[in-house]
């Protein structure tokens, strides 16, 4: 696995940190500082919730301070928030007064949504249910409580490592799904190797294609050489009755399928979240029978030393503005954040379409058709998975140098409403699901095939530049997700970033299956450098792309080094691009691929292919990835 050092490598840091100037008035923010201080460097403030509130009140009272603008200077440590800081309408600035939370040059402060949980005491009396090979090798210590309440969560780190939920992923083939039975809401697996019909909080997660769905187990029954599943509600109902991705066929034996879908053999799956599962270094299982978190440590970690995190929050900043009242003019610059989990498939399962995003509700039509689909055969509502920077109703903001890790789902999403945004020399890493994600896929009220065209087209995301940004190891716990997604959104102008280690696609950008003419165009995928991805997920592409979109161009990329899925149905299904439904008015051209493998899935009309493969030039493949002045970024990588 790839890891990325938790440090800023910040060279040059006043010339790119345009609004660095003597006259704007500073804040300053210390770890150890007292929010009673007046904030200068001498008497910092303690948190940034307080000085953004300082702020808030300067512009509140037309401070004659603030005409140049106003630095929130961050000194470096690690700042655990027991909330998310909320941004609002009233924290904004203007373009002659921006407000910048900054690092103060040379430091690496850390937003962290974790909690440290310590006295670790190695076990040496017999756990119950713990694998015998694990016996005398676990360290424990108490889950932590709030309230007398059991704190729960998905993710464990151990000196800036994430470590593994105790699973039965190990190395090897996956077992399949034998069959199922959706009136009855069954599944039908081999008789797994562990016995795991006693066991507490037990997790199945299939591999479906091109995501993964995570069902909590309700029943576990041995029957002659055949174990029976049934899970937990809603989980349970949306996986036996959604069509796409199709885990299983009612009708197909092992490894086998119906004659309408010849591809759709029946699922791999594995087991994760209970102690029985814990047979290696490096897992770890949050035991609510016994109150415990054990952790089988790997080679050289000394768990009496050890710093061992836990997330806490969901978010750890939400810009929350409004269409009438947007968020506006807020730069960050040089900060960590870091610590976020996504609690929703351990309280309701997860059962994704696409990208991560997950079904509220889903069926198959008996008659098909749909608004600009006459041949769809299925219907979603959709849910988002949460952020650990989330933006909703903002315009002219900026990510600079920063670096978002540790993260469970989704690291910085921009959600609806959000316009002029650039996020530029960002490091992106050990991220659960997607790096950034854009845009508006479907909610409760808008069934996520139909074209989304909005009367208020301020609704839209539009005009947001993700450039020269190092994005790697993203989607390595759900891992449908990708570097970079964007749904409904026009003008959005991906390049020059450098995507990789990913366990679906790199970039993809569309939503829909529609040929429906809707509000997404000008979108371009330039001079990226994207590599090693599909490690886990098949149907999927170093660039992917969904229905309409007039005038958007997929150009001088560099692809390479697909890992094909291990466990695809499909072997060879596999692209470096890949138009999906109804792609059209699309132009690709001048990407360096190693192969010439490219797919169009009932394409659209409009799409012109212009000089893409091996033989593309040297100095196209060479140009992609990292301009120089952000190459520095690669050195965080071991």
């Amino acid at each position: 696995m790839r890891k990325i050092k938790i440090v800023l490598v910040i060279l040059g840091l006043t010339a790119i940190f345009s609004y660095n100037n003597a006259i704007a008035i500073e804040i300053w923010v210390s770890t150890s500082g007292s929010d009673r201080n007046p904030g200068t460097k001498e008497q910092p403030m303690k948190t940034l919730l307080m000085a953004m509130r300082k702020a808030r009140e300067l512009r509140r009272l037309n401070d004659p301070a603030v005409k140049e603008g106003v630095h929130i200077i961050l000194g470096g440590g690690v700042y655990r928030l027991y909330e998310p800081v909320l941004i609002r309408p009233e924290d904004s600035g203007s373009e002659s007064s921006p407000t910048i939370i900054r690092a103060a040059s040379g430091e690496k402060p850390v937003l962290s949504g974790g909690k440290t949980v310590g006295n670790w005491e190695k076990v040496m009396e017999n756990i119950e249910r713990l694998p015998g090979e694990a016996q005398g090798r676990v360290w424990a210590t108490d889950i932590p409580s709030i309230w007398s309440n059991q704190l729960n969560f998905r993710q464990l780190w151990v000196n800036g490592r994430k470590a593994d939920r105790a699973s039965s992923f190990n190395d090897g083939e996956l077992n399949r799904i034998i069959k199922s039975d959706s009136l009855k809401e069954e599944m039908w697996i081999p008789v797994p190797e562990i016995p795991l019909q006693n066991s507490v909080q037990l997790e199945f997660i299939i591999l479906q294609w091109w995501t993964i769905a995570n069902l909590r187990v309700k029943t576990f029954d041995i029957i002659g050489d055949k174990a029976r599943l049934t899970f937990h509600q809603p989980e349970s109902r949306i996986e036996f009755e959604h069509p796409w991705p199709m885990p299983v066929d009612d009708s197909a034996d092992i490894y086998m399928a119906d004659d309408k879908y010849p591809f759709c053999g029946n699922s791999p799956f594995f087991f994760a979240n209970t102690i029985e599962l814990l047979n290696q270094p490096g897992e770890w299982c949050r035991d609510p029978v016994t109150g415990m978190i054990y952790y089988w440590p790997r080679e050289n970690e000394d768990m009496s030393e050890a710093e061992v995190i836990i997330p806490f929050l969901e978010t750890v900043i939400r810009i929350e503005g409004s269409l009438d009242n947007p968020v506006s003019n807020i730069i960050f610059q040089g900060l960590g954040f870091e610590h976020t989990t996504w609690m929703r498939p351990s309280e309701a399962g997860h059962v994704p379409v696409q990208d991560g995003m997950y079904f509220i509700d889903a069926y198959k039509l008996k008659v098909p058709g749909t608004p600009g689909n006459e041949t769809l055969e299925n219907q979603g509502w959709l849910g988002r998975q949460s952020a650990g920077i989330s933006v909703h109703g903002a315009s002219h903001i900026r990510f600079e140098r920063c670096i978002f890790s540790h993260m469970s789902a989704t690291a910085l999403d921009f959600i609806s409403g959000t316009n002029h945004i650039n996020v530029e020399g960002c490091v992106f890493s050990d991220i659960g699901g997607s790096g950034v994600r854009i845009g508006f896929y479907g909610d409760l009220s808008t069934e996520d095939h139909i074209p989304y065209d909005p009367v208020d087209f301020r609704e839209v995301c539009h005009h947001i530049r993700i450039a020269n940004n190092l994005i790697t190891d993203c989607s390595n716990e759900y891992w449908g997700c990708d570097g970079i997604n964007v749904g409904f959104a026009h003008d959005i102008n991906i390049e020059h970033n450098e995507v990789s280690h990913l366990n679906n696609s790199g970039i993809s950008v569309g939503w829909g299956w529609t040929g429906t003419i809707n509000c997404m165009k000008n979108n371009r995928i330039h001079a990226n450098n994207i590599h090693h991805f599909a490690r886990q997920l098949y149907d999927v592409a170093g660039i992917y792309v969904l229905s309409a979109q007039p005038n958007t161009e997929i150009s001088n990329n560099s692809i390479h080094h697909i890992e094909k899925a291990p466990y695809a149905h499909l072997r060879d299904h596999y692209q470096y691009i890949y138009l999906d439904q109804n792609s059209s008015y699309i132009r690709v051209i001048n990407n360096w691929t190693e192969q010439a493998r490219f797919n169009a899935n009932t394409k659209g009309p409009g799409n012109e292919w212009i000089n893409n493969g091996p033989h593309v030039s040297e100095e196209i493949k060479n140009k992609a990835g990292l301009e120089t002045e952000y190459k520095n970024l690669l050195k965080l990588t071991e």
